[in-house]
């Protein structure tokens, strides 16, 4: 290019082309001597004050700078935007716009302004975009303490949308987890572990409970506030009692809610946090009473029974538990001066008392006994069993003892009491064979309850004999369990049946079917399916049946409890423990399977209890 030509086109400044907002805004105000670089240093220079003013009132605070605040310095450090940053600006700015255009609000703005001069649609999605949040690297000011802070990606949106400081960002952020965890919903962690505790009970509920139940687990579970219990009725102290004991929570404060003058029963079923004071409290408060039933009584010593024999306190019903702590001599007393009101006597779990002796003497001093019960009393042999069958009144007998007793003794027992015996329940009697099953035949003939279990000796045979043609009426409680053969290395064992075998059972259901309300035939393994499905085939009915245990009885199946849902119309407990070949059954509602290996999360499911045979 000549020389001639630049001087021609220099004096003219003859380039043209777009020029930018800046351009524009520098060329109108050149006479107040603004230029980019004054506004580039004023913007470098607030921005420097405003991070210093931050870090001050960190330091105040005694705060370290925040992670954001370390962002929000990297974004301000960087915020010269490069070619490369200008073109993503840009696409992010299209995406904006492509995105107001598609939005209900562009739309309302723009039938609104249809016809006026600023209604072009480029111009209305300009006007949301410039009036949205403003981007990262800019200035704004706090929505809440109105510092001016940079905005960076991190910036959270204040209750009325607009922007937050980092410190203001992070005390919202913690006061909404305070609110959040405020609202959430306790979840009681024992909800199921209750539920599966009440299957287990045979309490399987649809629908509400009762205003009464609701009034009484009220009341336990705010037991600390009570004052007194009033008149309720004994069922429901008998309730109460129940439920605290469980949650292991009855001392001497407790006690005295059930105590007042008058009473005639106290019954508490877990006296461990009770001390020997509070025996003979009861007795202090409460002169009158005459059925008295305390378990796990560990506390209960000499002086309570001194209490007893020097108030002459009538007892007509006892019954204690692990009550070790009363000497030998002490019961011996007891029964000489006060057995002979006594109408029933319980105690279990004794193992430094109640020798054969004292159970002569307790023959001799309590002669109108009706009841008796005596399980896991260590020192109770023969002597004891012949002594008993003197007790010509009794109509109530239960003994689980810890010795063996000979053939000879258990056989004189069932022959002198077994005429008047209204139940029986014999546990661990290892040496019992058929004679005693047919001495049971020939003798019990008054029998509403049988227990007989964990026996080894008796046969099939024997069980057949003692159900067919019994004189005795069809039994309400039938109990059974591990009546079997104890050597395992044969899964079927002998080839005549031991215990309680298949043809037993169907004797027992064809006498007692028709009233039998319960049923325990768990461990009984020699029971086979056929007869399982023979008694339960759904034509045969069992009307009173409630509740059946069938645990460890292998063979049973689907098929098994399926026609137990159909013969037992009012069936409510099904314990089925071990027996791996129930699956997918149809639980009616309002009956608890139990022990069932294939089920779900909920055992119990609604059905009609139908079955196809």
């Amino acid at each position: 290019m000549s020389d001639k030509e630049v001087g021609r086109r220099a004096p003219g400044n003859a380039i043209r082309g777009p020029q930018s907002a800046l351009t524009d805004f520098l060329a109108e105000n050149q006479s107040n001597n603004i230029s980019a670089a004054q506004i580039r240093n004023d913007y470098e220079r607030r921005r420097r004050d405003a991070e210093q003013q931050a870090q001050t009132e960190a330091a105040e605070n005694g705060e370290e700078p925040s992670k954001e605040a370390e962002q929000e310095e990297e974004v301000a450090e960087d915020s010269v935007e490069t070619a490369a940053q200008k073109k993503k600006r840009k696409r992010q700015e299209e995406k904006a716009i492509a995105k107001i255009k598609q939005s209900k609000d562009f739309k309302r703005r723009k039938a609104i302004k249809e016809g006026e001069p600023d209604g072009d649609e480029e111009d209305i999605a300009w006007d949301m975009y410039a009036k949205s949040k403003p981007l990262p690297g800019q200035l704004e000011n706090c929505e809440i303490c109105e510092k001016r802070f940079t905005v960076t990606p991190y910036s959270k949106a204040g209750p009325d949308g607009g922007l937050l400081c980092p410190k203001c960002s992070k005390e919202m952020e913690s006061e909404k987890k305070k609110e959040e965890k405020a609202k959430k919903p306790v979840v009681r962690r024992d909800k199921r572990r209750q539920l599966e505790s009440n299957r287990l009970e045979g309490d399987v509920r649809h629908g509400s409970k009762t205003l009464q139940e609701l009034c009484v687990n009220m009341v336990a579970a705010n037991i600390n506030d009570v004052d007194e219990f009033g008149d309720l009725p004994q069922n429901l102290m008998e309730r109460l009692s129940q439920i605290l004991s469980r949650r292991r929570i009855i001392d001497s404060r407790t006690m005295d809610l059930f105590l007042k003058a008058g009473a005639d029963t106290v019954t508490t079923h877990d006296c461990a946090k009770l001390e020997t004071e509070d025996y003979i409290k009861i007795f202090a408060i409460a002169p009158t009473v005459e059925k008295l039933v305390l378990k796990f009584a560990g506390q209960m010593k000499d002086e309570v029974i001194d209490y007893i024999l020097e108030r002459d306190i009538t007892l007509r019903f006892l019954q204690l538990e692990a009550a070790n702590l009363i000497s030998d001599n002490k019961w011996r007393e007891f029964f000489e001066k006060a057995g002979l009101h006594l109408d029933a006597l319980k105690l279990s779990w004794l193992d430094n008392s109640l020798f054969d002796e004292t159970v002569s003497l307790m023959v001799l001093g309590c002669p109108n006994l009706q009841r008796l019960k005596l399980k896991e009393c260590f020192h109770i042999g023969d002597l004891s069993v012949d002594s008993i069958s003197h007790l010509t009144k009794l109509e109530h007998l239960s003994l689980r003892l810890k010795h063996s007793i000979s053939t000879t003794a258990l056989s004189n027992l069932i022959t002198s009491l077994g005429p008047n015996l209204r139940t029986l329940s014999l546990e661990k009697f290892y040496n019992a064979d058929d004679t005693t099953l047919a001495l049971i035949h020939s003798s019990c003939k008054k029998l509403s309850k049988l227990r007989f279990t964990h026996n080894d000796y008796c046969t099939d045979a024997g069980y057949v004999h003692l159900f067919t043609n019994w004189p005795n009426p069809p039994l309400s409680f039938v109990d059974l369990n591990s009546n079997r053969d104890l050597d395992y290395s044969n899964p079927d064992g002998p080839d005549a049946p031991v215990g309680l075998a298949s043809d037993g059972f169907k004797a027992l259901m064809a006498h007692s079917g028709s009233h039998l309300e319960y049923l325990n035939i768990s461990s009984c393994r020699h029971i086979t399916l056929e007869a399982c499905t023979e008694v339960f085939d759904g034509v045969k009915q069992y009307p009173s049946l409630r509740e059946i245990d069938l645990s460890f009885v292998k063979k049973v199946d689907t098929l098994v409890v399926a026609g137990i849902f159909k013969s037992c119309p009012q069936i409510v407990k099904v314990t089925a423990f071990g027996c791996f070949q129930i699956s997918d059954v149809i639980v009616p509602a309002g009956v608890a399977l139990i022990g069932v290996p294939h089920a779900q999360d909920s055992i119990i499911q609604e059905g009609d209890g139908t079955s196809k045979f």
